[in-house]
């Protein structure tokens, strides 16, 4: 774990996670690959792979979301799994008709080391296909987790498709972290009132989040084009909202080592202050004042601010789950006045810590933050720290089961409530959601124990008046 200079949690050697904070890498891919156009997710692994894969996204978008599998067993595992892929990429060719294959590796094919690119190039021989992309990805989970995932998988579809030569255009490239569809579509609508045209890439919020149709499809509508993606390397500029995303495996940062596409790296527009940057890049970029609508929504903000603010300043909250969310609330929370008592992420590649430097500059109490960690030590931490509150997905539903600390959802997945797909947070008018959800949740905790923290109070006060006991007589 890293931690700067902010106090830690100490912890004796830790030699299993317990109710781990992250999902495996390959989730994080696939859910990448679902935000492309006419695209389908082979994992290379075993059935139980792609299974926990399936049912966790199935359980927070509530959507059918298909993830095809190698079903590899104890005899591949032994002699290889290269029958069973590409009897995996006939059988998807067959029932889907994708026009994207992206193949994932587990970590049983990572570590039986399994050549993916020689096996897809056997494949076409074999079979003549020349026309399906196929876009392996390797994604061992117990190096990374399923934010190291998804950025992985998004960085691979660009280096497949990007090309050299391409004539430059005024389309942006957009490209963000794995946010709920509810986000994405703020953030595009965001995009349309400022008249900038541009790509995004992944765009899942059709293919995760359909509009009711009567009749299911196989692969979804929606979902950025490829073609778009093939001219990413002539765009004018890409912003990226991925601060805490390593430039190894950052998209933006492919794009302009390769390309030169100018990086305009952003936090995600949560927050007024980092919602304030989006604003800034977009009018640096178009040359136009901000919308009418945009102004009126963050005055909105302010005002709830200030309403809300001395109800704010009594939480202690805990902020858990993948980096670039944790950072963004961590801000919004900062600016709020609600001081965090733990700051935790289970991605230990996180760049989080050294970016909280500045924001916390003016805690007066600092708080702990945590990079890799499970819920077993955040939840010592939380209780050693006197949390009141969390924001975080539903892997933390135990701090209110055990300890009655309330959760305000966010994140991914969110298996416990139904809606973790339709959580709104980006852009002033997310922000303002997000607000009006933190704070009411303080509130419903205070007034449920109000009366009788009051009552309590004044008995011990009656009880320590001199002679009480004619009072009581």
């Amino acid at each position: 774990m890293t931690h700067s200079s902010h106090p830690t949690h100490t912890e004796s050697a830790k030699l299993v996670n317990e109710n781990q904070c992250h999902m495996c890498m390959p989730l994080g891919g696939v859910v990448a690959f679902k935000g492309i156009e006419n695209a389908m997710v082979l994992v290379h692994g075993s059935q139980g792979c792609s299974t926990y894969m399936r049912l966790t996204n199935v359980e927070h978008y509530h959507e059918p979301v298909d993830v095809a599998s190698s079903s590899l067993n104890e005899k591949q595992t032994i002699y290889g799994g290269e029958k069973n892929l590409k009897q995996a990429l006939d059988n998807v060719i067959r029932v889907y008709e994708p026009k994207v294959i992206g193949v994932l590796t587990t970590c049983l094919t990572e570590t039986m080391g399994e050549d993916l690119n020689r096996i897809i190039t056997s494949w076409r021989a074999d079979t003549g296909n020349v026309d399906t992309e196929i876009i392996p990805v390797s994604t061992p989970s117990y190096d990374k987790t399923h934010t190291e995932g998804f950025w992985t998988a998004t960085r691979s579809i660009i280096a497949h498709y990007a090309k050299t030569g391409v004539q430059p255009h005024a389309r942006a490239n957009v490209i963000i972290p794995h946010i709920s569809t509810a986000d994405i579509r703020a953030i595009q609508q965001i995009l349309d009132q400022w008249g900038l045209a541009y790509t995004m890439l992944p765009d899942y919020s059709m293919t995760l989040d359909r509009p009711f149709a009567g009749r299911y499809r196989k692969v979804p509508e929606g979902g950025t084009k490829t073609a778009e993606i093939a001219e990413m390397g002539g765009a004018p500029v890409t912003i990226q909202f991925g601060q805490t995303c390593e430039d190894s495996i950052s998209p933006g940062h492919y794009l302009s080592e390769r390309f030169g596409v100018p990086l305009v790296s952003l936090p995600l527009p949560i927050g007024i202050e980092n919602t304030d940057l989006f604003m800034q890049a977009l009018e640096d970029l178009t040359g136009k004042n901000m919308p009418d609508r945009l102004q009126n929504e963050r005055g909105w903000l302010i005002d709830a601010m200030a309403d809300s603010h001395k109800y704010n300043a009594s939480a202690r909250p805990l902020i858990y789950g993948e980096p670039e969310l944790v950072y963004a609330y961590t801000c919004a929370c900062m600016e709020n006045g609600a001081v965090p008592s733990v700051i935790a992420t289970g991605s230990p590649h996180s760049r989080i810590g050294v970016l909280l430097e500045t924001v916390l500059a003016e805690a007066d109490e600092k708080p702990v933050i945590l990079e890799g960690a499970d819920f077993a030590t955040i939840e010592t931490a939380a209780l050693d720290a006197g949390s009141t509150i969390a924001i975080g997905h539903s892997g933390g539903r135990q701090l209110t089961e055990r300890h009655g600390v309330p959760i305000v959802r966010a994140g991914f997945p969110i298996h416990d409530r139904v809606g973790g797909q339709r959580i709104l947070s980006a852009g002033y008018a997310g922000s303002l959601a997000f607000l009006d959800r933190f704070t009411n949740t303080i509130l419903e905790k205070k007034y449920a124990s109000y009366r009788e923290l009051r009552k309590e109070e004044l008995l011990s006060k009656i009880a320590a008046l001199p002679g009480r006991e004619c009072i009581a007589d």
